[in-house]
């Protein structure tokens, strides 16, 4: 059995289950709007107990869809308080193929390394003036950042402690707003249909943040928790035939826990696998009338693969760009030495999207918001999705 909290950590387990079974147990009531939220459901898979907050009458998906993932709402602790340190410092627990959440806000560059998001799976951060939310949802592997701000409010985010499609349901203290990971969206409160803003991010290796980055910064191990950062306890999670808690129906066009690089763009969902962008390290497309390129470069490991992370096998780092550039629209392709260049100007390229050299050097692609799931969850939310290189 891959989930290595139940096989490593019962004892946290067990408690997590017997607070979930006491809230479960508490009787649901009915909400001001509505005269019961629940009528003509099942039994949800969730207590009323702790949302006193939460407008069940306000929803846009079935409540038969949710379930508990064990830990009762902020059981995972998010970071609320985040501490940062230098790119020197954290070399000293880091590798260079340790995976982290890179994000730019103007000249604020941050690193997130999942050896710490796993354990906590949310960050409510500042970066550039923007109120961010940096998450990771490790069922679902799937790695995002949202501005956390709705019109005037800014919201704190927190784990919920429940589920849908195996993955994570967000919470704001404001509303007690239920909101969907993967896609951005509150499906539960007053905030229903509300999105929340991606921002654009990538999952790159350590090493090659600190190259490109030496001044930025790195979430710190100095969280207020006593977690053992650094270990996966969803040990070799990543080649799971079975996602954990996921009751939809699988898409059979890739193993359910397959690598994929995902987004929505000009309309249409579209996935790159991972085995596929290894294969071909750049990839010129067009996607809903957008032309694009998605690259790929080795040099950081799987966060679900190893019990410890570093340990873990390398599935590199991908990213997907506009390819128009100004008035010019670019086509890469990988030179005789392996570097990325385009063929209009013959300038090299780094997985950044930044030219590093020749005639377009200091230039930066556009980065879409296209970002690394697992297929399975990826495919839950969004079937119609194109996969490249399939029929």
């Amino acid at each position: 059995m891959p989930y290595n909290l139940f096989t490593r950590r019962p004892a946290v387990w067990a408690a997590w289950l017997v607070i979930a079974a006491l809230m479960l147990a508490t009787p649901a009531y009915a909400q001001p709007s509505c005269d019961d939220p629940f009528a003509g459901t099942a039994r949800p898979a969730f207590s009323t107990g702790f949302w006193q907050l939460t407008d069940f009458c306000k929803r846009s998906i079935d409540f038969s869809a949710i379930r508990s993932g064990g830990p009762p709402p902020d059981g995972i602790p998010p970071i609320d308080n985040p501490q940062f340190e230098t790119v020197e410092v954290a070399r000293s627990w880091l590798q260079d193929r340790s995976p982290v959440i890179a994000l730019a806000v103007g000249d604020d560059v941050r690193a997130y390394p999942l050896a710490i998001l796993i354990w906590h799976e949310i960050v409510n951060d500042t970066v550039g003036d923007v109120p961010v939310a940096v998450t990771f949802c490790p069922l679902c592997n799937s790695s995002l950042v949202f501005r956390r701000q709705v019109g005037d409010d800014v919201l704190r985010f927190g784990v919920s402690g429940l589920l849908r499609n195996s993955d994570l349901i967000m919470w704001d203290d404001q509303t007690q707003s239920w909101w969907q990971q993967l896609t951005g969206e509150a499906i539960v409160g007053s905030y229903t249909g509300t999105m929340l803003e991606f921002l654009p991010s990538r999952v790159v290796g350590f090493g090659d943040f600190a190259r490109r980055y030496p001044q930025g910064v790195v979430l710190s191990r100095n969280t207020n928790h006593r977690r053992p950062y650094g270990q996966n306890p969803y040990d070799r999670y990543d080649s799971s035939a079975q996602p954990f808690l996921f009751d939809g129906t699988l898409d059979r066009r890739l193993p359910p826990t397959a690598h994929v690089l995902a987004g929505v763009i000009g309309g249409e969902p579209i996935a790159y696998p991972f085995s596929r962008l290894a294969e071909e390290r750049v990839i010129n497309d067009t996607v809903g009338d957008v032309p694009v390129v998605a690259l790929w470069q080795p040099g950081a490991v799987s966060a679900l693969d190893d019990s410890t992370i570093d340990n873990s096998r390398d599935v590199g780092m991908a990213a997907l760009y506009a390819r128009q550039l100004g008035d010019r629209l670019l086509t890469f392709r990988l030179s005789d030495d392996g570097r990325i260049a385009d063929e209009q100007t013959g300038s090299f390229w780094n997985v950044f999207g930044e030219a590093e050299s020749g005639d377009l050097r200091g230039s930066s692609l556009q980065p879409l918001i296209a970002n690394p799931h697992f297929w399975f969850a990826w495919a839950a939310f969004r079937p119609e999705t194109r996969v490249y290189g399939l029929p």
